[in-house]
């Protein structure tokens, strides 16, 4: 609890957060996430143990005031939802639209073409590989994401440029890398040629 006064004192001209990584899921952890979460006056993202701290509660997201960004894989979102693994990853797109409209936020379904739920459609992402299913990538998507929130973009197309510029970089470090020993710091190393061929206009049909 101290902690979660330190953050939110902290708040004010601050322009975005991401909550979840490392976290933890202890009962007095996730009761002062909870908190957290619904006290910030920010656009925030929410991952990892944050979202757990919401397993069987995704409603309450709803009361938050300010743009909320939820970044599941399958298996979180299963916890939220009340749903098995399996059913999430059988009903992608019934899951994302559900969880956006029960919490309120830009819903992030995590995986093959990652989708983006929010304001009543979803985006299907076409970068990305299987070499970024590596720990610490999603972290990387969380603080890419936090990032443009901070800048001042929606909450639907900060997480749409974010998990297409993840997926973009994802795929340029492949080619020098290779599937097989791809990591999460490979990923970070080519966000900026991401963002030199988006900008350069030279994607096509969502690749390089």
């Amino acid at each position: 609890e101290a902690a979660v006064e330190v953050v939110l004192e902290a708040a004010p001209g601050k322009t975005a957060a991401a909550v979840g990584p490392g976290l933890g899921t202890s009962e007095e952890t996730q009761r002062a996430v909870r908190r957290l979460v619904l006290e910030l006056p920010i656009p925030l993202v929410l991952d990892a143990d944050g979202l757990n701290a919401f397993a069987g509660r995704l409603d309450e997201i709803s009361l938050r005031r300010a743009a909320t960004v939820l970044t599941p894989h399958p298996g979180e979102l299963g916890r939220l939802l009340g749903w098995s693994t399996a059913e999430v990853v059988e009903k992608r797109l019934e899951a994302v639209r559900r969880a956006a409209e029960a919490s309120g936020a830009v819903v992030v379904l995590k995986g093959h073409r990652t989708l983006v739920a929010g304001a009543g459609a979803v985006a299907i992402n076409p970068t990305g590989n299987p070499g970024m299913g590596t720990g610490g990538t999603g972290d990387v998507l969380t603080g890419l994401l936090g990032s443009l929130l901070a800048q001042g973009l929606a909450a639907r197309d900060a997480a749409v440029l974010a998990v297409f510029l993840h997926g973009l970089a994802g795929d340029l470090a492949a080619e020098v890398r290779g599937l097989e020993a791809l990591s999460a710091g490979d990923v970070v190393e080519h966000l900026g040629a991401a963002f030199l061929r988006l900008r350069g206009g030279a994607v096509e049909e969502g690749r390089r």
